[in-house]
């Protein structure tokens, strides 16, 4: 058996709140639904697997290919941390 480590490469990446869903589905090209109610607003994303969804504190992550993807808070804090430069 062979084992592998992911290499470091730094994205960026936004998470999803009420006050910023238009500006982050703006930045990635999804689509916001954002009702009178902001606690129940979504993105969908294209991916290169499909549509998904981005819901709120989720985080829209730009990979390393200038794609789009969504990533639920508990994995992206698991697998990223800050790399300094611009938020």
């Amino acid at each position: 058996m062979s084992f592998y480590r992911k290499k470091p490469v730094v994205i960026e990446a936004r998470q999803v709140t009420p006050r910023n869903v238009m500006q982050v589905a703006e930045w990635c090209g999804g689509y916001a639904y954002s009702p009178e109610n902001n606690d129940s607003a979504y993105i969908d994303i294209e991916t290169p697997e499909g549509t998904m969804t981005a819901c709120l504190d989720d985080y829209v992550i730009k990979g390393v290919q200038g794609e789009f993807y969504p990533c639920k808070p508990g994995i992206f804090e698991t697998t990223y941390e800050p790399a300094g430069g611009a938020s």
